[in-house]
């Protein structure tokens, strides 16, 4: 049987630094309150973990200071003290560590909410080293709306000038979460490919947040990617997933012709229920030997790593010369 020895795995978005910011106790290390630790991150031969600052406003209406404060705590605690791993920013970082280096971290922000309609936060957590932008959770916020508001709108006049300065400050966009009209206008107006870090194929799994045919295929078209995420009621209809379900997605995505388009977003630590074997990044071993059992290795790579690390290194930034 084939192993999942040395098949690195990249994700693309999970919610842990809103569990640090909500309990300040929490050992990243290896504390049981966290689907994402380091001693899992390193069991699931994870290479680069996407690390998202979402607001909940659960705390309070999100605002600046929470971005900063959870931009802090990445640094202090997943970068520094029991994290240890290693800021990817440019695309010159864009290589995964050998066997004994820490992980790759990046950073993501969920929602446009906390930048409070100011297109200088924008630049100013660029400059701080936030690579990606989720434009809205599921609700309207004052840049587009998400993909629970009924109405289904596109981007305000303020959310078009954030496109145009993502587009040319260096910001990547993420569009899980954004409404379709919203999706659909920014295939016209954004001069760069996008990402959906964390939605599935709604063919397989019709819950609102997962993409239509059409808009699977325009991700394609462009050469964006589609993170597949272990969201139980997102891969399978009622919940109650297993592993072996995620492949349905994967082979529905294949057909579309996306294979080479295809990543995963977990989602750990934005769940309270879990993929049968998807617990936490530590399964991601199993999983790619799962995976092994039904495709070929190549194949295997792209999915676990391989077309998120070549996205990075054709659309990150390049490191500015000193």
């Amino acid at each position: 049987m084939k192993t999942a020895n040395g098949l690195k795995v990249a994700d693309f978005h999970c919610d842990a630094l809103s569990k640090l910011q909500a309990a300040p106790d929490i050992n990243f290390k290896n504390d049981s309150r966290m689907d994402v630790t380091a001693e899992r991150l390193a069991a699931g031969n994870v290479g680069l973990q996407v690390f998202a600052i979402y607001l909940s406003e659960a705390r309070g209406k999100p605002g600046f200071d929470s971005v900063l404060g959870q931009l802090e705590l990445f640094r202090k605690r997943i970068i520094g003290g029991d994290g240890g791993l290693r800021w990817l920013r440019w695309k010159e970082e864009a290589v995964l560590p050998a066997a004994a280096e820490p992980p790759l971290g990046m950073l993501s922000l969920e929602g446009a909410e906390g930048l409070e309609g100011n297109l200088f936060y924008a630049e100013l957590l660029f400059e701080l080293g936030v690579r990606f932008l989720g434009i809205t959770w599921n609700v309207a916020n004052w840049a587009a709306d998400g993909v629970l508001e009924s109405r289904n709108g596109g981007f305000t006049e303020k959310g078009r000038a954030l496109i145009e300065w993502c587009n040319t400050g260096g910001m990547l966009l993420d569009v899980s979460h954004l409404a379709p009209a919203g999706f659909w206008e920014l295939t016209e107006r954004s001069t760069r490919p996008f990402i959906a870090s964390h939605s599935n194929a709604a063919a397989v799994c019709g819950h609102p947040r997962n993409l239509s045919d059409e808009q699977i295929k325009a991700l394609i078209a462009m050469d964006g990617r589609i993170g597949l995420t272990f969201v139980p009621w997102f891969v399978r209809t009622g919940g109650g997933a297993k592993a072996e379900d995620v492949l349905k997605h994967i082979e529905h995505i294949c057909a579309l012709g996306g294979s080479g388009q295809l990543m995963f977003g977990s989602d750990f630590d934005g769940i309270d229920a879990w993929v049968e074997g998807l617990e936490h990044p530590g399964k991601y071993t199993a999983f790619a030997e799962l995976l092994l059992k039904h495709y070929p290795e190549d194949q295997v790579r792209g999915w676990l790593h391989g077309n998120a690390m070549s996205f990075l290194s054709a659309y990150l930034p390049s490191r500015p010369m000193p």
